[in-house]
């Protein structure tokens, strides 16, 4: 659907427009949690850009490829207002996001491919955590594991438009066991934290 390709690595691409949102969100969700963090600007932007910015990206760019691994044409598009006002709410120390969508078309898809590419997105963040637990930094790996951790989870909301909606009409054994891995992951989250949570 849109001609200016800059990126591709086999059957991935990426486009201009898409590139562009994707590092509006990216920039918006760091400042949110910036604020939200307090401290020092500088360091906090960084950490949040590594863990709140870095589990946003990858959780979207799990759908992208799973999307495209099945031919479809599936783009992030970021909601500039959401955005905005994602960044407002950080400064009254409420935390809640809702940087945009991977638009998918250009085929039927079907529940059970609907469902994977739905599942990629939460199931990209779990990983991320488990990884955040090997950072030799003590606030990137303690941030990373849990804002990865609670935004898997978020997303598993059985109700559209979450990934949750989705993946329970696919398959409800693999949704169950996601929305189990996601709790013991919140819960130890809070253990890793030592009571300094953004929940």
């Amino acid at each position: 659907m849109n001609g200016d390709i800059v990126a591709k690595w086999g059957p991935i691409s990426f486009s201009r427009t898409e590139v562009r949102d994707l590092l509006t969100a990216w920039i918006a969700i760091s400042l949110a949690f910036t604020i939200a963090m307090g401290g020092p600007f500088l360091q906090g932007f960084v950490i949040a850009a590594i863990t709140a910015g870095l589990g946003f990206l990858l959780h979207e760019l799990g759908h992208k490829v799973v999307a495209q691994h099945y031919g479809a044409w599936a783009e992030f598009r970021s909601f500039g207002v959401m955005l905005l006002v994602g960044v407002a709410l950080a400064l009254f120390g409420i935390i809640f996001l809702a940087p945009g969508a991977v638009m998918i078309s250009g085929r039927t898809i079907g529940t059970t491919r609907n469902g994977k590419i739905s599942a990629a997105g939460p199931a990209m963040n779990f990983a991320l955590a488990l990884l955040f637990l090997l950072a030799p930094w003590p606030l990137v790996r303690a941030y990373g594991f849990q804002i990865n951790a609670w935004l898997g989870l978020f997303n598993l909301i059985p109700f559209a438009p979450f990934d949750g909606a989705k993946v329970w009409a696919w398959n409800k054994a693999i949704y169950l066991v996601m929305v189990l891995v996601g709790i013991a992951a919140v819960g130890f989250s809070g253990f890793l934290m030592g009571g300094n949570s953004f929940a």
